[in-house]
């Protein structure tokens, strides 16, 4: 059974302008959900607003795939992988590039992952590094996923984010090619993953 922790902390506003936010409950997203009013758009519920989904280049979706793979050869017994799946949150309900989630598939058939549910929550970022970094992180850790990582494609290096305390990441170490990026669930180092096999072999650069 998951547990729902304390709400992240508010969104900046250079973060998201903030016309583009709507108030809700993540009881009224799932039922706005349900109903199909949002089957047309590409939103997603943080903080308590609706907001708009960053579109993806061909690099970020390479990228994402090369992560899915690379994760799922990885994931050991009693752990599997989701590909832009929803994550339940108090007033939240993101949708990280990839998780790695305790138990099986079926297991979520009538409810939604929750922070106790995950292990490992993965975004690929260009540009959308600014909101990975800022409001993704502290989301992710104020709901103590105790690790995150973010596929960076500005700087082709997997940004590692772990030990959240206090609704923030204490600890960052960041991997770059030719080096392996330890995967760790439970606090048990399950696999070493090669950074060549989660970054594009081409990226594009981007402002951010």
């Amino acid at each position: 059974m998951s547990t729902l922790l304390s709400p992240a902390p508010e969104l900046a506003e250079d973060e998201i302008p903030w016309g583009e936010l709507w108030p809700i409950s993540v009881e009224v997203y799932h039922a706005m959900i349900a109903s199909g009013l949002l089957d047309d758009h590409n939103v997603e519920l943080l903080h308590g607003r609706l907001v708009t989904k960053m579109g993806k280049n061909p690099p970020q979706n390479v990228s994402g795939r090369r992560t899915d793979i690379a994760l799922t050869r990885a994931a050991p017994e009693g752990w599997h992988v989701t590909y832009q799946s929803s994550l339940t949150l108090v007033d939240s309900e993101p949708e990280p590039d990839l998780m790695v989630v305790r138990g099986q598939v079926e297991d979520y058939s009538e409810r939604n992952p929750g922070p106790s549910d995950v292990g490992l929550a993965v975004e690929v970022a260009q540009a959308s590094l600014r909101r990975d970094r800022g409001l993704k992180r502290r989301m992710y850790a104020a709901a103590e996923i105790p690790c995150y990582w973010i596929v960076n494609l500005v700087d082709a290096v997997i940004e590692t984010y772990a030990d959240p305390r206090g609704g923030d990441y204490t600890v960052r170490r960041d991997y770059r090619r030719g080096e392996a990026v330890p995967l760790i669930l439970d606090r048990v180092q399950a696999a070493l993953i090669p950074v060549a096999d989660l970054l594009a072999s081409r990226g594009l650069k981007s402002t951010t």
